[in-house]
């Protein structure tokens, strides 16, 4: 009896996945891949049920004889263990980023006469209701706001990107791109005080209430699903703080991360050139453990950003402090430099992971740009935030686009560079 595969990375059975085990069934004896967490997050989505339960799930459909892991999207391992007479598949991956993983499985089939088959993808109003429900259960606080922990615990390291609007947050959800023939997409969403402060015209110094920055993740909440963490600034007075952290929990943020500043908040590229003042040990210490106490689960992350390279107060400043705020509750520890060369942003890593295997190290390299996400993780780094790239992308094209009109008294002439309105609103999902 020939041997047939399919693999799947769905969390729910539904028309579509009983008609491909159903074409499968007339080919031979059938084998279901799972894919596997660490790979699912990279190609498709989070998945809201265990892997283990996955596993159950396709081993109960009947005509499924087999069910094994797959661990890799291109589907290297499974081909070489099991080379399948056949490998079935919905027809959707034949366009869009996933039609290389296709082009790469036809040829691993043919390397030894095995045969690729593209089912028609199954569109009806059940599909689409259950990948809505789908959807929606990955946006619930109680699911989003645990997700960051998981992420951590999944992947080498958690790629963040900035979001300040609904539109931003689509583009950071839905962004997914193929490169040497692997998908990838970003995990988490940063929502940065000086974003958030720019989009609304206003200076980065804490002028922006609470009120209005919980309305930008309102905002981004409404439309995404993927965990979110938020820029806390100084966590003001620790008795707002507490409160702060009750509201980002109860919406179902993953995380806040407040620097060890105090007094008129000042953006930390400036360094000394302009006058900041940093907490003492004490005094942030106080704060974390304040915010850690008013907390309800165990799911929500208090990060301690530390600003003694920033302010230039010396490495071993810095490694006291990150100490001493983990000894206070902290969850993670954000390292911060505006140096372009990475030196001490790995010093600091380094020493910290020889005495703290654990806790979760975060950076942001905005100055110290030319390292890379793997380098990073190789000295214990395990999330990287792009702070503010999505802004400074966008501010010059707007700003070139209104010189040009007001140059040529018309619009012709910034056509050529502008998105077809359309492909921006199929970013938008409708009920």
């Amino acid at each position: 009896m020939k041997t047939v595969y399919t693999c799947f990375c769905t969390d729910v059975i539904h028309d579509g996945h009983l008609n491909i085990i159903a074409e499968a069934r007339k080919r031979g004896r059938v084998i279901v891949g799972c894919l596997s967490d660490e790979t699912l997050i990279r190609y498709n989505k989070f998945p809201t049920v265990s892997q283990e339960d996955r596993i159950k799930l396709y081993r109960s459909i009947e005509g499924v004889e087999e069910v094994v892991i797959q661990n890799d999207m291109r589907y290297d391992d499974v081909i070489a263990l099991i080379q399948p007479d056949y490998v079935l598949h919905g027809d959707n991956w034949r366009k869009g980023p996933e039609k290389a993983i296709r082009d790469h499985v036809e040829e691993l089939l043919a390397a030894y006469g095995g045969e690729l088959v593209d089912i028609p993808y199954t569109y009806n109003e059940t599909v689409r209701k259950i990948d809505l429900q789908l959807r929606e259960k990955l946006a619930m606080p109680e699911y989003r706001r645990k997700r960051l922990r998981q992420l951590i615990s999944m992947t080498p390291i958690v790629k963040v990107m900035e979001a300040h609007s609904g539109l931003t947050g689509l583009i950071v959800e839905k962004t997914v791109v193929e490169h040497e023939g692997k998908l990838d997409q970003f995990d988490a969403m940063w929502i940065s005080s000086l974003c958030d402060s720019t989009a609304k015209g206003k200076p980065d110094i804490e002028l922006v209430d609470m009120t209005s920055r919980f309305r930008t993740i309102d905002d981004i909440m409404e439309v995404t699903t993927k965990p979110i963490i938020f820029d806390g600034d100084t966590g003001g007075l620790t008795e707002h703080f507490v409160y702060t952290v009750r509201s980002l929990e109860r919406m179902g943020v993953s995380a806040v991360i407040i620097e060890d500043k105090k007094g008129l908040k000042k953006n930390s590229l400036f360094g000394t050139e302009v006058e900041q003042t940093q907490a003492t040990i004490g005094e942030m210490s106080a704060k974390i453990a304040a915010g850690k106490t008013a907390q309800l689960t165990d799911d929500f992350m208090i990060i301690a950003r530390i600003e003694s390279l920033i302010l230039e107060k010396g490495m071993e400043d810095a490694l006291a402090r990150a100490r001493a705020y983990v000894a206070a509750g902290a969850d993670g520890i954000m390292i911060h430099s505006r140096r372009k060369d990475p030196a001490e942003i790995v010093e600091f890593c380094d020493r910290f992971r020889e005495e703290d295997k654990t806790t979760p190290i975060v950076v942001v390299p905005s100055s110290f740009n030319v390292i890379t996400e793997e380098e990073l993780a190789q000295h214990g780094v395990n999330i990287v935030i792009y702070a503010n790239q999505l802004t400074r992308s966008a501010f010059p094209a707007m700003q070139k686009t209104a010189e040009d009109i007001l140059k040529y008294h018309r619009a012709k002439e910034v056509d050529d560079r502008l998105m077809p309105i359309k492909d921006i609103i199929t970013l938008i999902d409708e009920l």
